[in-house]
C-alpha cells in the first residue's frame, strides 16, 4: 500500500518497480495480492496517472481521500481497505526497497509477531544514501523522546516500511487519531499496548530527494504527537 502525495514524477517508476516485483514473486511467495495507492488530494497528475496504470491491471485499487489529509489518514485509510491477510505499507519513493519485504515476513514468522517494522537504526551499514546530519540527528533525538514518552522499545519508528497482519491492522488502524506524520508512534503504541507483538528489522534503505516532512514545522509538530499519544491514551480514546 502506497500513500501519495504529488508524486506524479516517482509514481510512474514506483509502481513499474512494485508490479513487476509482485507478479515475479509475490504470486508463489504470497499467494493472491493487491496494490493499493491512496492518492491524499493531490494538486498533480498523481491520481490520473494511477488511474491509467490500473486500466490493465486488476490487482491496482485506486483510493481517493476528501481532500489533502496527511499521511497518517492515507495509511489508516489503505490499511482498512486491504483485503488479504498482511498489509505492508510503503513509501512512494522505495527507500526501502520492495525486495527488503520477505526480511519482514521470515521475522515476523519465526518470532511470531503480528507486525514487523523496518528499521534504519539496528544496522546503519545498510544505509545507503544518508540524509543530512541535521535530519539523521533529529531523527534519533525523535526515537529518543517517543521511547521516553510511550515506553516503546523501538529504534526507528519512522522508516516507512511496515507489515501488519490484517486483523492487527484493523484493530490499530481503526484507534488512530493522528493524521499526519506522527501516528507511526501513534500505530506501534496502541499495537503493543493492545498486546501485539512488534519486531524491528534492519533493512537496506537510500535517502531520496524530495520528502514532504518539514524540519520547520512537520518535525516539531511530531514531538507534540508524542505528547498527544500519551494525552490520548490518558482519556481512554484507543480503548
Amino acid at each position: 500500500m502506497i500513500p501519495a502525495y504529488n508524486e506524479e514524477l516517482r509514481l510512474p517508476s514506483t509502481l513499474e518497480t512494485l508490479l513487476a516485483y509482485l507478479k515475479n514473486e509475490a504470486n508463489g511467495a504470497y499467494g493472491p495480492w493487491e496494490l493499493i495507492v491512496v492518492n491524499d488530494g493531490s494538486k498533480d497528475a498523481t491520481a490520473a496517472i494511477a488511474k491509467r496504470l490500473a486500466v490493465n491491471e486488476p490487482n491496482i485499487c485506486i483510493l481517493e481521500n476528501p481532500g489533502n489529509k496527511g499521511k497518517g489518514y492515507s495509511v489508516k485509510h489503505g490499511m482498512l481497505e486491504a483485503r488479504y491477510d498482511w498489509v505492508l505499507f510503503s513509501d512512494a519513493d522505495l527507500s526501502a526497497p520492495i525486495a527488503e519485504v520477505p526480511k519482514l515476513f521470515e521475522a515476523a514468522s519465526r518470532q511470531q509477531a503480528e507486525i514487523a517494522i523496518g528499521s534504519r537504526a539496528l544496522d546503519r551499514s545498510l544505509i545507503g544514501t544518508h540524509q543530512s546530519g541535521l535530519r539523521e540527528l533529529g531523527g534519533r533525538v525523535f526515537n529518543v523522546m517517543a521511547q521516553l514518552g510511550t515506553g516503546l522499545r523501538l529504534w526507528d519508528t519512522q522508516c516507512g516500511f511496515k507489515l501488519f497482519r490484517r486483523d492487527a491492522a484493523r484493530a490499530v488502524f481503526k484507534r488512530l487519531r493522528l493524521e499526519r506524520f506522527g501516528f507511526d508512534v501513534e500505530a506501534l503504541f496502541v499495537a503493543s499496548s493492545l498486546g501485539y507483538r512488534i519486531v524491528e528489522v534492519p533493512v537496506r534503505w537510500s535517502h531520496v530527494d524530495g520528502t514532504k516532512v518539514s524540519l520547520a514545522t512537520d518535525s516539531v509538530d511530531m514531538f507534540g504527537d508524542i505528547a498527544r499519544v500519551r494525552w490520548n491514551a490518558w482519556k481512554g480514546l484507543y480503548r
